[in-house]
């Protein structure tokens, strides 16, 4: 399968998932949909009430990731975190709150549905330290060496230039 046909393919699947959210269906098992049936329980519970705590229902509803790698990151304030394939947004409003008004996060994503999605999450959120960026991994649109941590939960993985897009990282 071409590179192009690899990313349309996850573009479309990644969009349709965004617009079950935005009708109020659940995508995956991280947040709301963590204690309801069916979930896998690797992927399941991987956010705490906590960290969910005044985060709209639908980024979580909206996460598909296997990990949560704001609890890994070693985040500080006023650090500038990047999310690659950042999705429905949980873990972009998580990392805005953990760097605080003096840093900043964003969000790197190339599917409009969820990039809406993650723009009305922020806004439900209140979080002002926050950016969504349409574009791909594999080609950051932000100047080098501007970010001092990058996290992804399970969005590399996707792309068929694995190679690039550390590299670019």
């Amino acid at each position: 399968m071409a590179d192009t046909d690899v990313r349309e393919a996850v573009r479309q699947r990644y969009g349709a998932a965004a617009q079950r959210v935005s009708g109020g269906q659940n995508n995956g098992c991280c947040g709301a949909a963590a204690g309801e049936g069916g979930c896998d329980p690797i992927t399941s519970n991987l956010y705490d009430a906590e960290q969910l705590a005044g985060m709209p229902e639908a980024a979580g509803r909206a996460s598909l990731g296997c990990g949560n790698p704001t609890a890994l990151a070693d985040l500080r304030p006023g650090e500038v975190v990047l999310d690659l394939g950042s999705g429905g947004g949980l873990d972009v409003l998580l990392s805005a709150r953990r760097v605080g008004p003096g840093g900043k996060a964003y969000g790197l994503d190339m599917t409009d549905e969820m990039l809406a999605l993650a723009r009305e999450n922020q806004t439900r959120a209140g979080v002002a330290n926050a950016e969504f960026l349409k574009g791909h991994i594999e080609d950051i649109p932000l100047p080098d060496a501007s970010v001092d941590v990058i996290v992804s939960n399970c969005v590399v993985n996707l792309s068929a230039d694995k190679d690039q897009v550390l590299r670019e990282a």
